[in-house]
């Protein structure tokens, strides 16, 4: 909801990012209902501006309804009243699009459609026959019948307390150029004789603007209400929308899992072939050739096996950091903490760990966290020219949060094939989300929200 429905929470609302839980943003206005707010905020004009605007609205939806309906039951025995009535309902269709419009306008509230999804094609009676059917359409005729009677009591309210309230605000300027004024309550009549003797009056008249200033945002919030409840969908829709875009965002999560995985098994294959793999078939020509030169040429041999030797121990170390990159054994052995101490001991630059969890989270969030974490700080080595930098994972409700932040120039973006991209791969595989925030000149701000469940 917009601005109106967190002035009617008593002006308390949250302002989140994007992220993975669906946080949203809300606009609000500490301390909107106190008069002076109320009086300075633009939402109370707003909403009487449209509360009178309502008002030519549902009369004129009165009359066309009136009029349109009673022409179409009318004239159904010639057949006429059939087109008739479906230019009517698309007619109203539209006045609801409209009001949706202006409730947005007037008072931010975004109302989604409700409508069912045309059909695919150009068959117009096909798509007519899916618009009258939709619930929706019924529930908009419903709002614009109605809106009429609610508009009506919203005009009259209004219209008695501000005209009682402008009336009482300058009864002294009336009483200046008149002589004298009398208010008559019909039990009760006071005569003010001179702009004094009106003073008091004046009082009530500011008592009266605050409670008209009140009256017109209860009245307007009580309309935005109602066209939340019969313009927008239903319960049982926005549990089918909002399980359609869950499963869309899995969908496109697994599938950016698989390609990541398989970014990463290219990868595996790329550095044991032109790694590991040509490094022992060296050694094991440098064995074959020393064993051809064992009898006749002894120190030759030896040269050839001491290099051998020093290839096997250069493919060692190969295979090592391979199997680091992998899954590194002190992640799995010691957890996070000494796994991440051990990336910054290894940094070029200051790195500051904070790690903050109360127990260890299953094996492919500590994965994933150790591997932005890494990818990051090799990031800050290449490309960031800072001085320092720090590390921070944390336990958040259900989430563990990771947070790499550097003094750098800034710059970073996840471009697509980069290593910022292939870190929101892996973090889409658990449905977790990547966050990069890296305006010029720095920080660098890396978070990682990863789902997890002890």
């Amino acid at each position: 909801m917009g601005e109106l429905m967190s002035a009617a929470s008593g002006g308390r609302g949250a302002t989140t990012a994007a992220g993975p839980r669906g946080r949203r943003a809300a606009n609000v206005a500490q301390g909107s209902w106190r008069p002076l707010d109320m009086a300075r905020s633009s939402l109370t004009w707003r909403s009487a501006v449209y509360l009178a605007v309502s008002f030519g609205f549902g009369l004129a939806w009165f009359v066309t309804l009136t009029v349109g309906v009673a022409l179409s039951v009318s004239l159904l025995i010639i057949w006429v009243g059939v087109p008739l009535g479906l230019l009517l309902m698309i007619a109203w269709r539209g006045g609801a699009m409209l009001e949706r419009l202006l409730a947005k306008a007037a008072f931010g509230v975004e109302i989604p459609t409700p409508y069912r999804r045309m059909p695919a094609g150009r068959n117009p009676f096909g798509k007519l026959r899916v618009l009258a059917a939709d619930p929706a359409t019924w529930k908009d005729f419903l709002y614009l019948a109605l809106l009429f009677p609610v508009s009506l009591a919203e005009f009259v309210i209004s219209v008695t307390l501000w005209s009682a309230t402008g009336m009482f605000l300058i009864l002294p300027i009336l009483v200046m150029f008149q002589g004298g004024y009398e208010i008559n309550f019909g039990v009760f009549a006071y005569w003010a004789g001179n702009p004094v003797t009106a003073l008091p009056w004046t009082v009530v008249g500011l008592g009266l603007l605050t409670l008209a200033m009140y009256v017109t945002r209860v009245m307007a919030i009580g309309h935005a209400l109602l066209s939340r409840w019969l313009l927008g969908p239903s319960r049982s829709q926005i549990e089918n929308r909002e399980l359609r875009q869950r499963t869309e965002h899995l969908q496109a999560s697994r599938a950016r899992g698989v390609d990541a995985v398989e970014a990463e098994r290219r990868r595996i294959e790329r550095d044991l072939h032109d790694g590991a793999q040509q490094r022992l078939l060296a050694v094991a020509m440098d064995i074959g050739r020393a064993r051809a030169k064992l009898e006749e040429d002894p120190e030759g041999a030896r040269t050839l096996i001491e290099q051998a030797h020093a290839g096997t121990k250069e493919a060692i170390s190969e295979l090592r950091d391979l199997a680091r990159g992998i899954y590194p054994a002190i992640l799995t052995d010691r957890g996070l903490d000494p796994a991440l101490s051990g990336l910054a001991g290894r940094a070029p630059v200051p790195v500051e760990v904070d790690v903050d969890l109360p127990e260890r989270p299953p094996a492919a969030v500590e994965s994933i966290a150790y591997f932005i974490v890494a990818e990051s700080l090799a990031n800050i080595a290449k490309y960031a020219r800072a001085t320092r930098a720090s590390v921070r994972v944390v336990r958040e409700d259900n989430w563990v949060v990771v947070e790499v932040i550097d003094n750098g120039v800034g710059g970073a973006m996840a471009l697509p094939d980069g290593g910022l991209a292939g870190l929101a791969d892996r973090a889409a595989t658990i449905d977790g989300m990547l966050i990069v925030d890296s305006p010029p000149g720095g920080p660098t701000i890396i978070r990682a929200d990863l789902p997890c469940t002890w």
